[in-house]
Order: structure tokens, then sequence, then C-alpha cells
């Protein structure tokens, strides 16, 4: 079916292998911070419980490690927790008060007993078949035992008052009813290495890239609000010094003279200065020595917060400045010394010798040229992204722009893992998307490539 369509063809064909690229990003994602005794994943866990309670610090573990995708769940998504056992291998248990249906704990009548096992005998009132006291009348004695005397009538009778009739009884107390209680482990049960990364896996896909350490948030919050921070600094460096390097690369190749003879050597140069050794210069220069610019942050601490005033957005341009030129005139001179090298190639070409003797005007050959010398630069292009995106990153960590490399400096600095690992995650997908880009437009654009395609080719 898809043998009528070759360029659909090439674009699932290419986008199936990235696809496999990212699964295969994910796989070490997983199984990096995993290996050996010391890794990344025992440190935080160890980090886990200071300045907490017991409790908090099993609690906090224990979400850790269902954010790792580590600890066993059951069919309701709760933590399951393995038994203790002692050294012949039985459960260990221990008593605990059984409690209602309320919640409170139950009670029971138990009677008492002597240190010797004999009855603990208590005095107390009798009470008849119905649970009312018994009394009994007594003659009320003077100080001298003698009747006390009282007249009814024209009798006088001896004086009675009601006394408790009193038994002895044995000794009863209301006792706490006690059951037997498996003892738990602390640490929840961890899956097996292969469901763990099954886990890991899909959570990815959902989305879910666990917990950060640090700000007790979910991992993705974080790139939410880093990566458009990063993507103002690398998306407009990335195109327009693309561009605009290839069109002064060409230009300098066919026009060479004192043009080329300065553009160059200085293109030369930039190329082979690091992201960071640029970026601290310019901040010496333009921050600290001129104080034209600020050194650090992306807008002014007096804005509250983002909107699409003209203040902040003032503020914003302002800060982009520095950080933007860091990166700018170095991927610039890169790709202009690429394309200067491929037109001065095009440029010595016979088709060009042709054109020239057919008389065509000027710009219709520069046209030729810059077409022709650009294919090899799109391959480049996704060559150099890795290296390009991993500068920029640089970048944000001297200026401290709040992007995807200031958070993973946050991250590293405070042993946040999960962080790390999700913004590394994100950064692996974004070169994988562009440079699946790049491939489809060298498919749209290389005539070669369509040649192959329509003739079979894959």
């Amino acid at each position: 079916m898809l043998k009528q369509y070759p360029m659909l063809r090439y674009v699932l064909q290419k986008g199936f292998w990235y696809l496999l690229t990212f699964v295969f990003a994910v796989a070490l994602n997983f199984a990096l911070p995993r290996l050996g005794d010391n890794n990344p994943v025992d440190i935080i866990m160890g980090q886990a419980g200071k300045g907490l309670s017991p409790t908090e610090a099993q609690k906090k573990k224990a979400e850790l490690l269902v954010s790792f995708g580590m600890a066993e769940l059951d069919d309701q998504g709760n933590v399951i927790y393995e038994p203790e056992v002692d050294e012949n291998g039985q459960m260990v248990t221990r008593k605990v008060a059984k409690l209602d249906d309320a919640g409170n704990p139950v009670l029971v009548t138990v009677k008492e007993v002597n240190e010797d096992g004999t009855p603990k005998m208590v005095e107390r009132q009798k009470v008849d078949a119905e649970g009312k006291p018994v009394f009994e009348e007594k003659p009320v004695l003077d100080a001298k035992g003698k009747p006390v005397m009282e007249k009814k009538g024209k009798k006088k009778v001896a004086k009675v008052e009601q006394v408790a009739v009193m038994e002895q009884v044995q000794a009863e107390r209301q006792d706490t009813v006690m059951v037997d209680e498996v003892v738990l482990k602390t640490d929840p049960k961890l899956s097996s290495a292969f469901s763990q990364f099954l886990r890991y896996i899909a959570n990815v896909f959902k989305g879910d890239l666990g917990l950060s350490y640090q700000n007790n948030e979910p991992v993705t919050n974080v790139i939410k609000k880093s990566l458009p921070w990063t993507l103002l600094i690398q998306a407009p460096t990335i195109l327009l010094g693309w561009i605009i390097g290839n069109l002064l690369g060409a230009f300098a190749a066919y026009k060479r003279g004192i043009f080329d003879k300065v553009f160059f050597p200085c293109a030369m140069f930039l190329n082979g200065v690091p992201y960071f050794v640029f970026g601290m210069l310019l901040v010496a220069m333009f921050s600290i020595t001129l104080g034209w610019f600020p050194a650090m942050g992306a807008y002014s601490s007096d804005i509250p917060e983002l909107t699409f005033s003209w203040t902040c957005i003032k503020s914003v341009a302002w800060y982009y400045i520095l950080p933007f030129f860091s990166c700018f005139p170095i991927l610039l001179s890169g790709q202009a010394t690429g394309m200067r090298s491929m037109s001065i190639y095009e440029l010595g070409t016979d088709y060009m010798k042709y054109a020239k003797w057919l008389g065509l005007r000027e710009g219709k050959i520069i046209s030729y040229v810059f077409r022709n010398a650009m294919l090899p630069q799109l391959t480049g292009l996704a060559q150099s992204l890795g290296a390009m995106v991993g500068g920029a990153l640089i970048t944000e960590m001297i200026f401290s722009y709040p992007g995807l490399g200031m958070a993973m400096l946050n991250a590293i600095q405070k042993n946040d893992y999960a962080t790390i690992q999700g913004c590394t995650l994100m950064i692996s997908t974004c070169v994988l998307v562009a440079n699946y880009a790049v491939d489809v437009l060298i498919a749209v654009f290389d005539p070669r490539v369509k040649a192959g395609l329509q003739m079979g080719g894959k």
C-alpha cells in the first residue's frame, strides 16, 4: 500500500526508528541511576528522612519509591509491605488492641488473680436477682453500745437503720482485647527490575516523570516552568544562526575579496570559542565593566509575575540580549564556515561554469549555489543539534536563566535525581524531534533523496 507513497513511507520509517531511539533513551534513563551500590536512588532514600519523625520519614521514603516506580503496588494502588521474619523464617507478630467498626478498642471483663494464682477477693454490696442492692435493718447503737430508743406512738422501740449487705467476690477489671498482628517491614516491597522498567515506560508515555525531591512537586511541573525559557533561547538562536550563517557563508564564497578575508578568519575564531567562555566574556565586559546589561536572571526582580504588559515584555527582552548573543555568533560562525566551503566547491563545478558562460544574472547563480550547498548543511545541522543544545544549556547556567539548564544545575546541587532524569529525558526528546524534522526536510528539499525514494530506495 505504501509503495505508491514513497515519501509517506520514508517519513513513517524514520519515525519508527526515532521512536526506538526514544525508547532506548528511556531505558538508559531508567538503568543508569540504579547501577552500583551507592547509586543516586539509594542516596536520596538515605536523605529523605533527615529532620523528620520516623513515621514521616517512612511515608516520605514510600512516596519516593513510588515516584521512581520501584515499589510494589496492589490492585488499589497502595504500597505493599512485606512481613518481618525471624531467624527461623517465621513471621514476627506483636500484640495490638482489637478495634471495633468505629475504630475504638474492644473491651472485655476479666477476673483478677493474685501472684500465686488464687482469686483476688474484694468486698462489695450484695445484689438480688434483679440486680438491685440488698439492704438489712440493724439497730442504731449509742457510744456505749446500747440500742438507741425512739418513741413511736405511746411506745418506745429500738431505732433501726438500713445497712448494705456486703459479700466477698472475686475482683474484676475492664481489659482491652489484644490480637496478634504481623509486623511489617518499614520499607515497601520492591518490584522486580523488569516490572519497574515496564511501569517507568508506561509513566513516561503518560507524562509522569516522578516527584521532585527538592520542590515536592511533580517533575513535569518543573519542566513546564523551565522549558519555555529554554526554547526562547534555543529556537531563535539555532534558526537564525543557521539561516544567516548560511547566507553569509554563501555570500563570502561568491564575492571573496575583502569581505571574505575579514569574515572568514573572524568566523573561524568564533567557531573555536566555547559557549561558556564567550558567555563569561560578555558578562565581564557588558555587565561588570560597562554595566550596560544585567548579568543574571530572565527579568527584573521588580516584576512580581509575568504578564503580557509592555513593562514585562521590555524587561524580558532586556535580560534576553546577553544570553542570546552568547550563543548566536558562535552558531552563526560554525554554519557560515561550513557553507563557505560547500559554496566554493559548488562554484567550481561544471554546471556553475556553464551558467556563467550562458550569462545568467548574478542573483540566479547565487541561488543555485545556495540551494545545492545548503543540502549538506541540513545534514550538518542534524548532526550538530546536540552540541548546540548542550551549549545553550551551559549558557543558562552562566546567566542563571530559568530554563532546563538551570533546573538541572539546581537539581544536581541538591541530589534531586528525579528532576535530573526528567530534564535529560526532555532534552533528548527535543533533540530527537528536531533531528526527525531535519531528516524530513532533507527528503523534501534534496532531489537525490526524492529520486532514490521514487526508484524504490529506502
